[in-house]
């Protein structure tokens, strides 16, 4: 894993390599193996370096073939890697280094932008021609690794994080009040292209975007998730489905375990996290080591799941560690768990992912994560009140009365005069789900929360916690092939007795019973939830400083309402509406804007 950036010229100026060297040095902790600079003329790339395949200089960044006339930046990990030399070996490629960032030049070379359908990973990478000046821009179909980028008539700038774009200069800050109505509408998700910021934009998942001298930038989609079944799909009974599910996710994990250096898991004694655990102890991981955090109750409300990490560790013999935040070490890591945020994320769990990875970096470099599960096997609470709905309009209304955390109507009573141009989230939610490959109701949900929900909540809140750390996170229910496995079976299935049925029923298979059968339980930091004292008081100090009343985004009357009664606003997914605007006002300070 790493960080990338560059500057594209469009003007016949020289690439800047002072605004590079500012957006490596934001990802210095996204890499700190190494650094790397390449300009030629109006192109220059940027490159921050975590080693963990090929950790020779033979696999330094940017990578550079003089022969073909490419070269490359790349983030990610290609699992595949191995197989796609052999091939590009045959056809009579030669390789100098032994990782994954070659075979992605040389695969290019023989395939062009097909080779994107034959990298089985995560991946997102800048890779130019020489002689044409055509650089092409790619991010994996399930936007596992992030990228973004600000463009104008005279240059396009892109890197890893938001942030580092920041510390290039030159970026339009104003908030995008879409965005906005976003941020608050979908728990702080906001689907791309969009940022928060109106001149910062991220390329969507499955995306290839193609960049001439001129600066005439295309886009194209290169993969969708396709809901569409076959008669054969319908008829296939539950047994059927089980199997399949349990050696496609065996295929999955096997695959992540590719690396020159070993491979941990972050186990929270959910059903998700002890079936990975599992499965790569059945792989013949030696020495596995798995990690669990926790943190103090507050209203009853546990802050651990240490009893259910706990058994799966002692039953497979796992080096397991864990650690508990006490609510004082939590409020002192909030600042830094915010600073690591490409994007505000509003999620109770960031700042105890951002702890958790603080402490795995010290034994491991690489770890398999549970995320995902959720969305892609209908496990939700929210899904089965959406499989008794039947129509398209309906289901729009029923999604947004289980999904949404404010109606358009308090949207309006909360965000300031001439921040609210309309409702984003309710046209945004209308398009996708009228978008054709998804027949059901239930299904557009799926679609839509594994699409986008999924990539830009709990999938890009573990990119950055863990990358803050240079720890590399894995997330086998993401491989593509399961995805599009999991698409394909009928939502029974999936949301039947609590939801994750057919995952449920693999999982017997492997790991003890106790842990299948188990309430389900989500990352607990209920500090975060029902704010009390000092972390009452930071979002009152961050809502009421003169930085949050000069920008003016929320109406002060409501804020203060809002303040005398924290626990009454809480969202339907559970979060807390104070928290949400809080953290918000807080990223932006920390970004200085």
């Amino acid at each position: 894993m790493c960080g990338i950036a560059g500057e594209l010229r469009f003007d016949q100026n020289f690439a800047d390599v002072g605004a590079i060297a500012r957006m490596n040095s934001a990802h210095a902790r996204r890499g700190p193996d190494g650094e790397g600079i390449f300009s030629l003329g109006a192109r220059g790339f940027g490159h921050r370096r975590l080693s963990i395949m090929d950790l020779s200089q033979r696999a330094h960044q940017p990578f550079i073939d003089n022969v073909l006339g490419m070269g490359i930046v790349f983030n990610g990990a290609i699992y595949n890697h191995h197989a796609l030399r052999q091939e590009l070996e045959a056809s009579g490629y030669q390789f100098v280094s032994t990782g994954d960032t070659e075979v992605i030049i040389k695969a290019w070379h023989k395939w062009g932008a097909k080779a994107l359908d034959r990298f089985y990973g995560m991946f997102a990478f800048a890779l130019w021609e020489r002689d044409s000046g055509v650089t092409y821009l790619a991010r994996d179909r399930l936007g596992i690794k992030p990228l973004y980028y600000t463009v104008d008539s005279a240059r396009l700038r892109f890197a890893s994080t938001l942030p580092a774009l920041l510390a290039a200069g030159g970026v339009d800050t104003s908030i995008d009040p879409e965005a906005l109505h976003y941020y608050l509408s979908l728990h702080a998700v906001v689907p791309a292209p969009h940022t928060i910021l109106r001149g910062v934009k991220k390329l969507p998942p499955g995306t290839l975007m193609t960049v001439h001298p001129s600066g005439e930038c295309a886009s194209t989609t290169w993969w969708k998730l396709d809901f569409t079944r076959s008669e054969e799909d319908e008829r296939r009974s539950f047994e059927d489905w089980k199997a399949a599910v349990l050696d496609a996710l065996r295929v999955s994990v096997r695959r992540r375990l590719v690396a020159d250096v070993p491979v941990g898991v972050l186990l929270s004694g959910g059903l998700d996290s002890s079936l990975i655990t599992g499965l790569l102890a059945q792989e013949g991981t030696r020495d596995l080591r798995t990690y669990a955090i926790g943190f103090e109750a507050v209203d009853q409300e546990a802050g651990d799941e240490y009893r259910y990490s706990d058994l799966v560790a002692r039953h497979f013999g796992t080096i397991h560690e864990k650690l508990h935040v006490p609510a004082a070490d939590l409020l002192r890591a909030l600042p830094a768990a915010i600073d690591a945020m490409a994007e505000p994320m509003v999620s109770h769990d960031c700042v105890a992912f951002y702890l958790l990875s603080q402490a795995v970096s010290r034994h491991s470099k690489v770890v398999q994560s549970g995320q995902g599960a959720d969305e892609v096997f209908g496990g939700y609470h929210w899904y089965p009140p959406l499989m008794q709905v039947n129509d398209s309009a309906g289901g729009v209304d029923a999604y947004r009365w289980v999904f949404f955390d404010r109606s358009h109507e308090e949207m309006c009573s909360l965000l300031a005069p001439g921040l609210v141009a309309g409702d984003a989230s309710g046209a945004f939610l209308e398009a996708h789900f009228a978008s054709p490959g998804a027949a059901s109701v239930i299904d557009r949900a799926l679609r839509l929360d594994t699409t986008v929900m999924l990539v830009d909540d709990p999938v890009k809140r573990v990119d950055n916690m863990t990358m803050a750390f240079g720890l590399e996170a894995r997330v086998p229910f993401l491989d593509h092939e399961l995805v599009e496995l999991a698409a394909r079976i009928p939502a029974r299935h999936k949301i039947s007795e609590g939801g994750k049925y057919v995952l449920k029923e693999a999982a017997r298979a492997v790991i003890p019973a106790e842990i299948v059968d188990r309430p389900k339980g989500y990352f607990p930091v209920p500090a975060l939830k029902y704010l009390r004292g000092d972390f009452l008081e930071f979002v009152r100090g961050t809502l009421d400083s003169q930085a949050a009343r000069r920008r003016g985004l929320f109406r002060h009357d409501v804020v203060a309402s809002m303040l005398e009664s924290p626990d009454s606003h809480i969202t339907p997914l559970r979060g807390s509406k104070l928290w949400q605007i809080a953290l918000l006002e807080a990223w932006l300070q920390t970004r200085g804007i």
